[in-house]
């Protein structure tokens, strides 16, 4: 199929393969910052197939998992209470709060619904003006414009029982965030192309610059990451560091001006706590003071809720790179799908649930896999 199984031939894996052997003198270590990265890589066993010298590191691409567990538990305490309509896309109704998730507070007769869209949520509130509606506004740059969408559009048409639930986080400041830290052993950055493809690539030239790094804005699919990584190697071992852009089919170095400026009307920068990780300055988006009547936080006034992480829970160094997941303790033992102790293990681009579901357990059988794999995906 054009356009999709170009990006997955196994002969054009081996030419970028042996490129990369070719190219590697020296041991180097490079972070993709996308949990759709981490899935494709382990799935495909990417990472496996390169040289010894060449590993990976997974970041905090993830923005289900890196959601605060304060921010889940005032989901919980919304999505509870009668009147309400709570929305939100699927892979958030698994997330572990403080002793339940969504799925918990629907079976005990919440109204939580999944949605595709928070346009979706939009229309509940339109069809239903006796009921509040919220939607859960998580993510990093990519599904920001749709949700500023929303408020926009909430505004227009004079809804006042619409409102959003925003835990966005933005992915400039987790690297700054990722190359201060004093554990930091990143030499290169693989770059989310989903996020590039609507903020661009402006924010990346002074990071690349101030930490000495190669940023490579790179896509999901095998090849992409492959093109990535022989990028980033080649950059590493000439000793240079700039931005460069291998997933041009989708991304510009302005990305898509028309998001942006949605994402600036609606959203104002502010700080964000990453759950596992902690306080990241200017890190996250609010709305802005024009908006703040669709602000769910301060609508069912929750922003007093404060909570901590499970101390059995090492998602947080998972998040940072510092621990690949099976040198957790937990892993696969009292941290499964089924109970996770953390949403790394159930998140759709959770490294963890990559690890589970893909190959690093003892799935060894193709029953085994299967058994992984329909337990990652239970029936509602």
């Amino acid at each position: 199929m054009k356009y999709i199984d170009e990006f997955n031939d196994p002969d054009l894996a081996r030419r970028l393969l042996d490129e990369i052997r070719a190219t590697v003198t020296r041991p180097w270590a490079l972070m993709e910052v996308c949990g759709g990265q981490t899935h494709s890589i382990i799935r495909h066993g990417i990472d496996q197939l390169l040289p010894e010298q060449v590993e990976l590191i997974h970041g905090p691409g993830c923005p289900v998992c890196v959601t605060p567990l304060e921010v889940i538990d005032k989901a919980l305490e919304i999505a509870s209470r009668p009147g309400v309509i709570f929305c939100s896309f699927g892979d958030m109704l698994r997330v572990p709060g403080t002793g339940r998730d969504l799925f918990r507070v629907k079976g005990e007769g919440g109204d939580v619904r999944v949605v595709y869209s928070p346009l979706d949520a939009l229309e509940l509130a339109r069809r239903n003006p006796d009921r509040e509606v919220v939607f859960f506004a998580i993510g990093f740059e990519t599904t920001a414009p749709a949700n500023a969408m929303a408020v926009h559009q909430a505004r227009r048409l004079g809804l006042t029982n619409f409102s959003l639930l925003v835990s966005h986080v933005r992915v400039p400041p987790a690297v700054e965030a990722i190359m201060t830290a004093p554990s930091c052993r990143v030499q290169g950055f693989l770059a989310a192309g989903h996020v590039c493809s609507v903020m661009g690539t402006s924010e990346y030239p002074r990071l690349a610059e101030r930490f000495g790094v190669p940023l490579v804005v790179t896509g999901f699919e095998p090849l992409d990451i492959l093109e990535g990584i022989r990028l980033a190697v080649r950059q590493l071992e000439r000793g240079e560091h700039r931005v460069e852009n291998a997933y041009p089919r989708a991304v510009r170095e302005d990305g898509n001006p028309a998001a942006v400026r949605m994402i600036e009307e609606v959203f104002e920068v502010t700080d964000r706590n990453w759950r596992g990780i902690g306080p990241i300055p200017d890190s996250g988006w609010r709305l802005t003071e024009a908006f703040r009547a669709y602000d769910a936080e301060h609508r069912f006034q929750v922003t007093g809720i404060r909570t901590e992480e499970p101390a059995e829970c090492r998602a947080g160094e998972v998040l940072q790179g510092l621990i690949k997941p099976t040198e957790c303790g937990a892993f696969g033992t009292t941290c499964t799908p089924r109970t996770p102790l953390g949403a790394t293990m159930v998140s759709s681009e959770g490294a963890c649930a990559a690890y589970y579901l893909y190959r690093r357990m003892n799935a060894a059988t193709p029953q085994a896999a299967q058994a992984a794999r329909e337990e990652m995906n239970p029936v509602a």
